[in-house]
C-alpha cells in the first residue's frame, strides 16, 4: 500500500523543490545584480579618487590621430587630445607604456574623462615657482624676445626678466641674449595675475663673489694670469681676473709709446699678464704685459748706433713728424725737418702712410728717456753741399722773392731751395723798417752768395754787397774835426739824426746839441732843419758817425773847417791838401 501522506509529502516536497529551482533562479540573479552593483560601485569609486584638477600620473594605453589614451589607474581612462603632445614637428613624442604627468580636467558630454598634459605642466611650474622664490634655488628659462624694460623668458610659462637684472654691469644690447638658455632666480610672483619676475644678476654676483674668494687665495705678485678686457679708458684697461678687477695701466703695456689703448684693445679680449702688486685687503690688483718680454731698451745702444741705417714700420702721423715701429716696443721719431732736405712739408701723411715699411739713419739715442731720433732725409745725398760748390760766396744770382717778412725777404735759388737777404743786407745808405717798403713778392731782384751754411740749411743773400760799402771811405772822408752840414731826418729822445749825404746820417747826442743843458731835441730843432756839426767820431764797425753841434758853435758861425768841408764834398784826404788847410787857418787868424 502506497503511503498517500507521503505522496503527499512528496508532492509538497516537489513543489517544495519546485520552488527551491525558482528560489535558486531568483537568487542567482540577485548575485549578478549584486554583482553589477559592485563593479559600479567600484568604478564610481575609482572615479571619486580622481577629483577634477588634480595632477596624476597615468599610463598610455593608446595612440590615435586625435587623442592619446591614458590609464590612470583603477582600469580608468581618459584621454589627451593629441596636439598637446606634438612637437614642433608634428609628432607625438611618447610611446604606449609610458608614464606621464597629466591633469584630470574634466567630462565631456558624453562622460569621458578628458585629461591636460599642458596645463598639468603649467601647475607643476608654477609650484616650481613657488618653491624657487621661497628657497632661492634656481630655474632654467629660454630668452625668447626683447621687450619693453627688459627680455621675456619661458620657464614653462612667460617671465619677465628686467634690463638691470640681466647683468652685474649695465647691459647695452639685451638683443644677444635672444634665444640663450641660462639660470634665473625668481623675485617674485603672482599667480592670480600669471606674473613672474626673475633675476640672473643674482646668480652671477652669488657665482662672482665664489669666484672672487678663490682668485683672492691664490693670487700672488709675479704670477701669471689670464683675465678678459672689461673697461678700457685712456689711462689703461680694466682686466676681470675672476670676480675680481685689475688694472693693467697704460704705462705698462708696451715698451714703447702707447698712445690710446682702444687702438689696440677691444672689451671681451682675452689677455694674459703679470701681477706686478697686490693688496688683498684693499683687493687692489696692479698687472704688467711688457714686463711678459724683456726691455728692448736694456741693450739699444749696442744694437741701434748713431749713424746706422735702419728699417721700420710707420706705426703714426703726427703734425710734427713720423713714428717708426723699428720693433716691438722700440720706435723712433723723423721730425718732419729730417724728413726732406729741400721740400716744404705740411703734414707728413702727405707723403707717408700707416703701415708703410721705410729706411732711415739713427741720429741719436736716449735710453733714460727711451727716445729714438731719426732722419729720412739723410738716406740720401744732401743737395746743400751741392749748393755750396755751385754758388761759391759772391756768386751773382738772379732770383724771384717768394716771401717778404719783417726780417728779409726769400729770393727763391733753385727747386725747393731759398735764400733770405736780410733787412740789414738790403741798404748800405737807406734805414729800411720793412722789406715791403722797397720790394714786392714775384719781383726779380739781383743779390750777391754771402755764406752757404750746410749744417743749419741757411742760404745768406745780400743786395747792398753787389756795390761798394761807402763806410769803407768815411774815415777818410769825415775825420774828427771836420765840419759838416745837412738836413735833420729824425727826432729822437737822446739827440737827433742828420743826414750828411746821401743815405748817410750822423748822430748828434743830446748832450752834443747846446752849450746849455736840453731837455727835448725838439726845443730846438725839427726835422728839416739844416744843422752844422763837427765830427767826433766815425765807427766803421756800426756804421756810426758822432757829431757835435755844441763844439760847432763854440768855434761860430764863421769856423773856418767850413769854407772847405761839407757833406756833399769829397776829399781824398791826402797829406798835401791838410797841410793847404793848415796854412788858410794860420793867414786868416794873422
Amino acid at each position: 500500500m502506497v503511503n498517500n501522506d507521503n505522496l503527499i509529502s512528496d508532492e509538497g516536497n516537489e513543489d517544495i523543490i519546485k520552488d527551491d529551482s525558482k528560489s535558486d533562479k531568483t537568487d542567482g540573479a540577485q548575485l549578478v545584480k549584486d554583482e553589477d552593483i559592485g563593479f559600479k560601485e567600484l568604478y564610481e569609486q575609482s572615479l571619486q579618487t580622481l577629483q577634477l584638477g588634480e595632477i596624476v600620473t597615468g599610463k598610455v594605453v593608446q595612440i590615435n590621430n586625435d587623442v592619446v589614451m591614458v590609464d590612470v589607474g583603477w582600469k580608468t581612462e581618459g584621454y589627451i587630445p593629441a596636439r598637446e603632445l606634438r612637437d614642433e614637428a608634428g609628432n607625438i613624442p611618447v610611446a604606449v607604456g609610458d608614464e606621464i604627468e597629466i591633469l584630470v580636467d574634466r567630462r565631456d558630454p558624453e562622460g569621458n574623462l578628458v585629461l591636460s598634459r599642458d596645463k598639468a605642466a603649467k601647475i607643476k611650474i608654477w609650484d616650481d615657482v613657488k618653491i624657487a622664490c621661497e628657497q632661492n634655488t634656481p630655474l632654467k628659462g629660454l630668452v625668447k624676445e626683447r621687450v619693453k624694460g627688459g627680455l621675456s623668458v619661458d620657464i614653462g610659462i612667460l617671465a619677465f626678466l628686467p634690463g638691470s637684472q640681466v647683468d652685474i654691469m649695465p647691459v647695452r644690447d639685451l638683443d644677444k641674449y635672444v634665444g640663450k638658455s641660462m639660470m634665473f632666480n625668481v623675485l617674485k610672483y603672482d599667480r592670480k595675475r600669471n606674473n613672474v619676475v626673475l633675476s640672473r644678476r643674482a646668480i652671477l654676483e652669488a657665482e662672482r663673489d665664489e669666484e672672487k674668494k678663490k682668485t683672492l687665495e691664490t693670487m700672488e705678485e709675479g704670477k701669471i694670469v689670464e683675465g678678459v678686457i672689461k673697461n678700457i679708458t685712456d689711462y689703461g684697461l680694466f682686466i676681470d681676473l675672476g670676480g675680481i678687477d685689475g688694472l693693467l695701466h697704460v704705462t705698462d703695456i708696451s715698451w714703447g709709446r702707447i698712445s690710446r689703448p682702444s687702438d689696440n684693445f677691444n672689451k671681451g679680449d682675452k689677455l694674459k699678464v703679470k701681477v706686478l702688486s697686490f693688496d688683498k685687503d684693499k683687493e687692489r690688483v696692479s698687472l704688467g704685459l711688457k714686463q711678459m718680454t724683456d726691455n728692448p731698451w736694456e741693450m739699444i745702444n749696442e744694437k741701434y748706433q748713431v749713424g746706422a741705417i735702419v728699417s721700420g714700420k710707420v706705426v703714426n702721423l703726427m703734425d710734427y713728424g713720423v713714428f717708426v715701429e723699428l720693433e716691438p716696443g722700440v720706435e723712433g721719431l723723423i721730425h718732419v725737418s729730417e724728413m726732406f732736405w729741400t721740400r716744404e712739408m705740411k703734414h707728413p701723411s702727405k707723403v707717408l702712410s700707416v703701415g708703410q715699411t721705410i729706411e732711415a739713419m739713427i741720429l741719436e739715442v736716449n735710453q733714460e728717456t727711451k727716445r729714438i731720433s731719426l732722419g729720412l732725409k739723410q738716406t740720401t745725398s744732401n743737395p746743400w753741399e751741392t749748393l755750396k760748390q755751385k754758388y761759391p760766396e759772391g756768386t751773382i744770382i738772379h732770383g724771384i722773392i717768394r716771401n717778404i717778412t719783417n726780417f728779409g725777404i726769400f729770393v727763391g735759388v733753385e727747386d725747393g731751395i731759398d735764400g733770405l737777404v736780410h733787412v740789414s743786407d738790403i741798404s748800405w745808405r737807406h734805414r729800411v723798417k720793412h722789406p715791403s717798403e722797397i720790394y714786392k713778392k714775384g719781383q726779380e731782384i739781383e743779390a750777391v752768395v754771402l755764406n752757404i751754411d750746410i749744417e743749419n740749411e741757411k742760404f745768406s743773400l745780400g743786395i747792398k754787397q753787389i756795390e761798394k760799402n761807402p763806410w769803407e771811405e768815411m774815415s777818410q772822408k769825415y775825420a774828427p774835426g771836420a765840419v759838416v752840414t745837412g738836413k735833420v731826418t729824425n727826432i729822437a729822445d737822446f739827440g737827433i739824426f742828420v743826414e750828411i749825404e746821401e743815405g748817410i746820417e750822423g748822430l748828434v747826442h743830446i748832450s752834443e746839441l747846446n752849450q746849455k743843458r736840453v731837455k727835448s731835441s725838439s726845443e730846438l730843432f725839427a726835422v728839416g732843419d739844416t744843422v752844422s756839426a763837427v765830427v767826433k767820431n766815425v765807427d766803421l764797425k756800426n756804421r756810426r758817425i758822432r757829431l757835435s753841434v755844441k763844439d760847432f758853435e763854440a768855434g761860430g758861425e764863421d769856423h773856418p773847417e767850413n769854407q772847405y768841408l761839407n757833406n756833399k764834398e769829397n776829399i781824398s784826404s791826402n797829406l798835401s791838401k791838410a797841410l793847404a788847410d793848415v796854412k788858410i787857418i794860420d793867414s786868416d787868424k794873422r
